[in-house]
């Protein structure tokens, strides 16, 4: 047998990608906020795909690569893009009409305990562990302290929308699970394609809808945009392959517990949104259930066995 290669060190710039990514997902939300104050929702989306798919064929082109011309693929990206953008950024842009940024990043953060829902106890795929199982009672706690206690106000849009962010990011969570199927293609030629179809799509119904040219959109609403594009899509994804290459993908997802607080840090210092008791109490529970996601199965073990005093930590499951 070869002799096994030990297992690469992470330096600190590993984990200072691993930041840069959550600063730059955790960023989508306010920007979104003031873009929003001149621009409607379908043109805002529609010219930030349009944006990040130019700027990554600008990569793929510095790379040698094309977008494949065939139907099969363009099939994949269209369905991939419609479940894992256009359908669930359109929902949630028009959500952070009436919610907060605050609110809106903690609640799409719950992506990892929905998708984690759906492959245990529906497609079967995904094992239980007690660790996941405590993560996603914490996560969905939370996303009740948001929603249950602002509904004991009354049923109002605001409620409603908090409720559209929410089915949004199970579409998220479907999409996290369809993404496996793209595996034969280069993940930055995914991402080109998704983003290129998307923008596309939307232009005819930003013209029909919106009116783009009777539009009078002010700079920070211009540059949002643009910043959307480029640093929250675009560059993110370029970040997030470069993380699973050099961290894996369990400490990949580290992402999704980093950028709650990062998010509604952004939304307070950009946007002067507050941070009431109930976001403040979903938030922590948020990121204690999604941080319960990405924990490895044998350092649970070890925790574990460290608190019963057993010497043999149990199996606690596959947690990739």
């Amino acid at each position: 047998m070869p002799p096994s290669i030990p297992p690469r060190k992470h330096s600190w710039r590993d984990y200072a990608l691993l930041l840069a990514l959550a600063c730059c997902w955790s960023s989508t939300y306010p920007l979104t906020k003031i873009g929003l104050g001149s621009i409607p929702p379908i043109t805002f989306i529609s010219a930030r795909s349009l944006i990040a798919a130019a700027f990554l064929l600008v990569i793929l082109y510095a790379r040698g690569l094309r977008l494949p011309i065939d139907a099969k693929a363009w099939k994949l990206f269209a369905f991939q893009q419609s479940i894992n953008s256009t359908i669930p950024f359109l929902m949630i842009t028009w959500a952070q009409q009436y919610v907060p940024a605050s609110s809106a990043v903690v609640l799409a953060s719950t992506t990892p305990i929905f998708a984690f829902l759906i492959t245990w106890g529906i497609t079967r795929h995904e094992p239980a562990t007690l660790l996941k199982l405590v993560g996603a009672i914490l996560g969905l706690a939370g996303t009740a302290a948001i929603i249950g206690l602002d509904a004991l106000g009354g049923l109002s849009k605001d409620v409603f929308a908090e409720i559209v962010i929410l089915v949004a990011t199970l579409s998220f969570a479907c999409a996290t699970i369809f993404g496996l199927r793209l595996t034969d293609y280069d993940p930055m030629v995914v991402a080109a394609g998704s983003l290129l179809f998307g923008g596309f799509v939307l232009l005819p119904a930003s013209l029909i809808v919106d009116h783009p040219w009777t539009l009078q959109p002010t700079a920070e609403a211009l540059a949002a945009t643009v910043a959307m594009g480029i640093f929250s899509s675009a560059f993110g994804l370029m970040l997030f392959y470069m993380c699973l290459s050099r961290l894996g993908t369990l400490t990949t997802n580290a992402q999704g517990y980093l950028r709650i607080p990062i998010g509604v840090g952004l939304s307070v210092l950009l946007l002067g949104e507050s941070v009431p008791a109930n976001l403040a109490l979903g938030l922590v529970l948020v990121m204690a259930g999604v941080a319960a996601m990405t924990i490895p199965g044998d350092r649970y073990g070890r925790v574990l066995a460290k608190l019963t005093g057993r010497k043999d930590p149990p199996v606690a499951g596959s947690d990739r």
